[in-house]
């Protein structure tokens, strides 16, 4: 594991695609993802929409992309793969439709027998949070243990998400592959600055 996790960017939850595209494109020029999830939080033909936009504008900058939930969507749209928020539930299903290349990650707040399951069930990734205080997760935060030992014990790549903070990066980065970072930046005037002040 490398002392430096990657950069997963999130779009607005809610988002318009026509308001979407610019601000999507400036914020991943000025700092590159290695992933790139859209929210879901809007009806399907608007999703739909973002799908194709940020599609577009994340393969032509060499970024995978995912959803949440929809792997019909996924599937329809040509994205990356799908970012399962019910934890391991579905992870089989969603590699049985969308094949062994796709991108299966799955949300697994703070448990550790989730996110083994998930892993277990074919999960590229595993996700827990949140790592801060905040409304994201099912109880209780995500705490630094949990990423210690899921990074010491596990193969495994493993996110962190849900209210991060510039000294939250800075203890997560030795124990995480990617941190995800989205609604921490979306509220601000320019998101692009709020992200640099973050990830430094």
């Amino acid at each position: 594991m490398s002392d430096a996790p990657q950069l997963y960017l999130m779009t607005p939850a809610g988002a318009q695609a026509s308001a979407l595209g610019p601000l999507l494109a400036e914020v991943m020029d000025r700092h590159p993802p290695a992933c790139l999830r859209i929210r879901g939080g809007a009806e399907e033909e608007e999703l739909a929409r973002i799908a194709d936009l940020a599609r577009e504008i994340a393969h032509a900058r060499d970024v995978a992309v995912v959803i949440d939930d929809h792997v019909k969507l996924a599937q329809r749209h040509g994205l990356d793969g799908v970012h399962l928020t019910d934890g391991a539930r579905t992870v089989r299903y969603a590699r049985k439709e969308l094949g062994a290349d796709a991108i299966v990650g799955a949300f697994c707040g703070a448990s550790r027998h989730e996110g083994m399951t998930a892993g277990e069930a074919g999960a590229d990734y595993v996700s827990f949070g949140p790592v801060g205080d905040s409304v994201l997760g099912r109880g209780a935060p995500a705490p630094l243990e949990l990423f210690e030992w899921w990074s010491e014990m596990i193969e495994v790549p493993v996110v962190a998400e849900g209210a991060i903070t510039r000294d939250l990066i800075a203890r997560l980065s030795p124990i995480t592959d990617f941190i995800a970072i989205g609604p921490e930046i979306w509220g601000a005037d320019d998101p692009g600055l709020a992200l640099g002040a973050l990830w430094g």
